[in-house]
């Protein structure tokens, strides 16, 4: 039975914000160290140099099964992956053709994406060329388009990709493409010719295809290969190579930028390749994946990311929605994670994407299982989640089913209930899922990639690589970043910085599909200021529910749309001000603060906030209904 203290909400005085020019250029007291602090200047930019000077607000760290910044406040890390043309060789494995064009990205990322961190996709077969030789220039040249997106305040998890096992696998001939080894892995491990029969999606590739189930079966276990350079371990070269460029980064990065460094992704989408006799994926993922990342957090440490978690993914099949290629696992039987491992993992619709199990479009809670599955797994390993991958494709023959799969994935990452359940059971809204979807390629329709090496199939549509079109952004006729999606549904309202822990959190994008706004939010019917507020709006909005804790004064803060208007939009919270100011970096994002400094810690909070306008009196009004609603559950 819950006691008073876990269900009490604060009645201060009411005193509602209207978002709104000057009107909320206020002062957020006692914001650091006690001493006052603009709203407009807390953890903005330094000097003109665009890297957020607060390295507490920035760094992350695990605490239990949550993201802490420095000042202990929770943190939902949201945003992109960055991008998949470092699978292609037309930019030599790096995601962009210039650091001017890394920063074209980054600002986009934060005004247009909204994101707060980006996975940083890196090339093993770009970074060591030659067995045991890495490329500093590669090295360099990553570093230094990195260094763009912590200007602008986002925070970095590089992950050194692959997508089966390498490019240099498959001939100018072939239907498929890969990413992932060096050339001189493949010409030592002596894989032949591959071939995968009859495979209408390039993933089957992974489980059909015997080259490239050979080649991942031997860095699993580390065959020995014969070089120019001597006889290495597959496994041991990728460590070497891995630890060597984490020292760069940590060695060319100053203590500003690389407080911005979230982390490491070890190794995308592992897959045992071929199982031993009597093997499965989770036995597979005890005996071999594990120690691998053993190995892998060792070389993290003695490269100077001590502090730095890794973000280790389960074998890529334990979550499948196509009961066919579903498998055990999860990191399952490896015990507690601890601070030093984050559990990172994947989703996709394969079922709709396939175009065969799955003719409907998502509808509301679709995907609540799949993610509070994702939850379950963090509980048990006592550490948080992040769902690196996510996403459906924008052409092809599932692409109409687009708005509402992304739309249905972004819900089950917000809250583990649905729409039609959250008014009534919020203290099962679980934890906020961080995430990085798939992905945001500048250069989406205007690649110009030899497939192979083949100057006869030379690709220019979608992301250039088997077939995909994912990104969520491309350059339009005049060379400007434009989004492909939907801008509600893409750059969100979200709690970025919680001071002290979530309760609950729903966010009702009013995103449109067709031309018309899908609401899946229903809003309860004994609160008719409330619905009367949102209802007949249009406009979105979202609900923070939160129990105030020791942040060191730091403000709660939520991530707020460009489509917010601050003239028009509206805030309703107990805590009664609130304050817009600049996301950190310089760009035009914005941000909500709500500060609870002089209120008790375990006091629970509530943020109404929405695009729609108001008077004075229907803010009251609906203040007094979400102060009764939240006072009547029974909150853990």
């Amino acid at each position: 039975m819950a006691t008073e203290a876990t269900t009490r909400v604060t009645r201060p005085r009411i005193r509602t914000a209207v978002m709104g020019g000057t009107a909320l250029a206020v002062l957020v007291s006692g914001l650091y160290g006690g001493a006052p602090v603009a709203a407009a200047e807390w953890g903005t930019a330094d000097g003109g140099s665009g890297v957020a000077y607060d390295s507490a607000a920035t760094e992350v760290s695990v605490r239990g099964a949550r993201f802490v910044d420095g000042y202990g406040r929770e943190v939902v890390l949201r945003g992109f992956n960055v991008s998949g043309e470092t699978k292609l060789a037309e930019n030599g494995g790096l995601p962009f053709a210039s650091v001017a064009d890394a920063r074209k990205s980054a600002r986009a990322l934060r005004e247009q994406g909204g994101a707060n961190t980006v996975r940083f996709l890196l090339s093993w077969s770009a970074a060591e060329p030659e067995p045991g030789r890495v490329d500093t220039t590669y090295l360099r040249q990553a570093t230094a388009q990195i260094r763009e997106f912590l200007k602008v305040g986002l925070r970095v998890f590089p992950d050194f990709h692959q997508d089966l096992f390498s490019q240099h696998l498959f001939g100018k001939g072939s239907w498929y493409q890969g990413d992932g080894a060096p050339r001189w892995v493949i010409e030592a491990g002596g894989y032949g010719k591959e071939f995968c029969g009859i495979c209408v999606h390039w993933g089957q590739n992974i489980t059909q295809n015997q080259a490239v189930k050979n080649a991942a079966r031997d860095f699993w276990h580390n065959r020995l290969l014969t070089t120019e350079n001597g006889t290495i371990g597959v496994q041991d070269a990728f460590l070497d190579t891995a630890q060597k460029t984490m020292a760069y980064l940590a060695g060319h990065l100053d203590a500003r930028e690389f407080a911005g460094v979230a982390g490491f992704d070890p190794y995308n989408e592992p897959y045992a390749g071929q199982y031993a006799k009597g093997e499965d994926n989770k036995s597979w993922e005890q005996h071999r994946l594990w120690p691998f990342y053993e190995r892998f957090r060792a070389r993290m440490d003695a490269a100077g990311w001590r502090a730095k978690p890794a973000f280790v993914e389960p074998g890529m099949f334990w979550n499948s929605n196509l009961f066919f290629m579903k498998q055990p696992g999860g990191l399952q039987g490896v015990g507690g994670l601890g601070p030093r491992y984050v559990f990172n993992t994947h989703f996709y619709d394969q079922q709709t994407m396939s175009g065969f199990f799955k003719l409907d479009k998502a509808k509301d809670g679709q995907y609540n299982g799949d993610f509070n599955l994702v939850r379950d797994r963090s509980r048990s390993l006592e550490t948080p989640a992040v769902v690196s991958e996510f996403g459906h494709p924008l052409t092809g023959t599932s692409s109409d089913k687009a708005p509402s799969v992304v739309k249905g994935e972004y819900q089950a990452l917000d809250s583990a209930l649905s729409g039609a359940d959250w008014w009534r059971k919020p203290a099962g809204s679980g934890p906020v899922l961080s995430s990085t979807q798939w992905q945001w390629d500048l250069y989406n329709g205007r690649h110009r990639e030899q497939m192979n090496g083949n100057p006869d199939k030379t690709l220019t549509e979608g992301d250039a690589w088997n077939g995909e079109d994912l990104s969520a952004v491309r350059l339009d006729g005049q060379g400007r970043t434009e989004l492909r999606q939907d801008h509600r549904l893409i750059d969100r309202l979200y709690p970025s910085a919680v001071a002290g822990r979530t309760l609950a959190f729903v966010y009702e994008d009013r995103s449109r599909e067709e031309g018309k706004a899908t609401s899946w939010n229903q809003l309860p019917a004994d609160m008719p200021h409330l619905k009367r507020l949102l209802g007949s709006s249009g406009q979105p909005y979202g609900v923070l529910v939160w129990r105030g804790g020791d942040s060191d004064g730091a403000p709660t803060e939520l991530h707020l749309p460009r489509g917010f208007d601050p003239e028009t939009s509206t805030v309703v919270s107990d805590l009664g001000e609130g304050a817009i100011a600049a996301e950190p970096g310089g760009t035009n994002a914005r941000r909500l603060l709500l500060s609870a400094v002089g209120r008790d810690p375990g006091d629970v909070h509530f943020a109404l906030v929405t695009g729609a306008s108001s008077t004075p009196d229907e803010r009251r009004a609906v203040l007094g209904e979400l102060s009764r609603w939240a006072e009547s559950v029974r909150w853990p």
